[in-house]
């Protein structure tokens, strides 16, 4: 359906530049900027347009772009992983890449001179990062172990995979889903844990029975801002699985055709169904949809603690095993992904998986290659036991290469981790996660612990520091944590940690 946008009175920035050229126009101009360069780009194409092609500006790193992939259900094959870290290793100057916690993967030191070739090589293989950024839908999440858990009730990842496609049009980028209001993130979960942390998606489906039918109950609204958190609320719609993609679509479309645009910091979807109410929201849904919702189950299928999947554990498929390894806070070199993808080819079936957690998972490994998969030098970097405190670890990128971050995040979490860890002793893992800054990339409101950075004041100078976060909860009943610390200086943080670990999660001191 073609959007039927009426552009407010009075167009913020963003909305101006939107107006005059779509976002997916740059596609037909990246062989004039990489011959031009990117200083002589016009501003709004370098530092915005060339986002919707998944391609973004570091100010940080001035030259080098981070490119971000598109990965429906966070899987990918081992030739694709190939080619990423052939990338990494040919082009990409600062040499790593990140797992994400929306399952997919972000390669850094990019220039411009050869997107390009790196988006035909990305072609080749059957990957895009199309419409992965600005004021399109992100990548689109489901469990990572679809299809293989012995537990699941539905297997999502053609589900994933049809929104997708429906959204950018195969890959191939869609203009009727190129102009929203903001950036929105859906979730299709088919398993008992919510491993896709359903309640801070703006759209989420989650496994339900209603009349002995297997289908999913609808949630909305849920997301995280430097202006405000909400976790997500029930539609009050249950949809069996053939119409997920027929709702999403078209709840997209309302949200399109008249989200919030004056104001971004009141742009996402929680916005227009406060201005609306649920009811008047419910019924243009239903309205663009064609046909009347069916109220929501009772009762989901969410009743399960929220599983991490680090480790080994039987498939459905008799005789095979997923193995689960933790990557420090996402963190991936050009030959670590070179050796995950052997890995995945040796002892797997050339599959790989990622986690919102931002870990790896290997499937479909022989009970009789298991021995000797275990003892692969890999897996002392990439554990599948990794401490207590390192395990649950989450961290978005930080200063390091993000110029939103107040703070250094991932070598700050891991090596403040790593003290903590010979000062306490742990029984069962503590999820502690960083956010450079107050866009809560690193999800600081669904830890136990979260750390969010600020500028603190100490002795009179400002310094880096976090505020801290307590009481997030994911899993089942999952709930948003809140802020309990203010302003506390990130070099006097440690002792405040041990304190807590100490106090509330039975760290006892070694």
């Amino acid at each position: 359906m073609t959007s039927t946008i009426t552009p407010p009175a009075s167009l913020n920035k963003f909305e101006k530049f939107k107006a005059e050229k779509d976002g997916l126009a740059v596609k037909a101009e990246l062989e004039h900027f990489a011959r031009i360069g990117w200083e002589a780009m016009d501003q709004i194409d370098r530092e915005h347009r060339l986002k919707w092609l998944g391609v973004f500006f570091r100010p940080v790193t001035p030259g080098k772009f981070m490119m971000r992939m598109r990965m429906p259900s966070g899987i990918l094959t081992s030739p694709q992983m190939r080619v990423l870290a052939d990338i990494m290793q040919r082009y990409g100057d600062e040499g790593s890449a990140d797992i994400t916690t929306r399952q997919n993967i972000q390669l850094r030191g990019i220039r411009i001179e050869d997107v390009p070739d790196i988006l035909n090589r990305l072609q080749q293989v059957g990957m895009t990062s199309i419409q992965s950024g600005m004021d399109n839908v992100r990548n689109i999440t489901g469990s990572p172990v679809a299809g293989i858990d012995a537990s699941e009730l539905i297997d999502t990842r053609e589900l994933v995979q049809q929104v997708q496609d429906t959204l950018t049009n195969g890959g191939k980028g869609n203009p009727e889903f190129t102009n929203l209001p903001r950036k929105f993130n859906i979730a299709i979960a088919g398993c008992r844990d919510n491993s896709v942390h359903a309640e801070i998606n703006d759209l989420a489906f989650i496994p339900a029975y209603k009349d002995n039918l297997l289908g999913f109950n609808v949630l909305v609204g849920g997301f995280f801002s430097a202006k405000r958190c909400d976790a997500a609320i029930p539609l009050n719609a249950w949809v069996p699985p053939q119409d997920v993609v027929d709702l999403s679509q078209a709840l997209l479309e309302v949200y399109r055709d008249n989200g919030l645009r004056s104001n971004r910091l009141k742009a996402r979807l929680m916005w227009l169904i406060d201005e609306w109410g649920m009811e008047k929201f419910r019924a243009e849904v239903e309205k663009q949809l064609g046909r009347p919702l069916q109220p929501a189950a009772e009762k989901d299928e969410i009743d399960w603690e929220k599983l991490d999947h680090i480790g080994v554990y039987p498939q459905k498929q008799p005789g095979l095993n997923y193995v689960g390894l933790h990557i420090p806070v996402g963190r991936l070199y050009a030959q670590d992904m070179f050796d995950i993808a052997r890995l995945a080819e040796v002892y797997g079936s050339g599959e790989i998986r990622l986690t919102v957690e931002q870990n790896a998972i290997i499937p479909n490994v022989p009970d009789s290659r298991l021995e000797a998969f275990l003892v692969e030098p890999l897996l002392q970097h990439f554990s599948i036991n990794p401490d207590s405190l390192a395990r649950s670890l989450v961290s978005c990128t930080g200063a390091q290469f993000c110029n939103f971050a107040l703070i250094e995040t991932k070598n700050r979490a891991l090596s403040l981790i790593e003290e903590l860890d010979t000062e306490v002793s742990l029984s069962k893992p503590v999820r502690i996660h960083w956010t450079g800054c107050p866009n809560s990339c690193g999800q600081p409101q669904v830890a136990d612990i979260g750390l969010m950075g600020t500028k603190a004041r100490k002795n009179g100078k400002a310094v880096e520091g976090v505020d801290i976060y307590m009481g997030g909860k994911v899993g089942k009943d999952a709930h948003l944590g809140s802020c309990v610390q203010k302003g506390i200086p990130c070099e006097d943080l440690k002792p405040v940690l041990r304190d807590l670990l100490i106090k509330h999660f039975n760290a006892t001191p070694r």
